[in-house]
């Protein structure tokens, strides 16, 4: 696979990736019950997993074959991916380890959730307006 292609496969994996995270939002509003919150959390911290490691399989593939060097938007990137797969692994843990039987705590997680979800959210779009800015000229990082 040319560079070019890998570079448009990593750029549309970012994109399914925005968009899971955009649609993730809402699975606190959804899930009302405590068990089925904590299956969901689940189920979406795994496929946060796997598209966030395909993210960056895809990303350092073109980054090794298409000899792109180290560039502080490359580095900005490994720096993000860690803090938000960081982040997600802590939230489901904490998730799973919470009595989610009452109904207060329920009510904070879901909150964070929510908080984390929409700092995720803001995190990707960033750093794909930042590389937006960096192909037009705009941006010299």
């Amino acid at each position: 696979m040319h560079t070019a292609q890998m570079i448009a496969t990593h750029s549309l994996l970012v994109k399914i990736f925005l968009g899971f995270l955009v649609g993730g939002v809402v699975i606190p509003f959804l899930v009302k019950k405590p068990l089925g919150f904590k299956k969901a959390s689940f189920i979406y911290t795994m496929i946060f997993q796997a598209i966030a490691t395909m993210v960056a399989f895809t990303g350092l593939v073109a980054l090794f074959a298409g000899n792109l060097g180290w560039e502080g938007t490359t580095i900005i990137m490994g720096i993000v991916w860690a803090l938000m797969m960081f982040t997600e692994i802590k939230k489901y843990r904490l998730i799973k380890v919470a009595n989610l039987q009452n109904s207060d705590t329920l009510k904070i997680l879901k909150s964070a959730f929510v908080k984390i979800s929409l700092v995720q959210i803001a995190f990707v779009a960033i750093m794909v307006a930042l590389m937006i800015l960096k192909a037009k000229g705009v941006v010299s990082l």
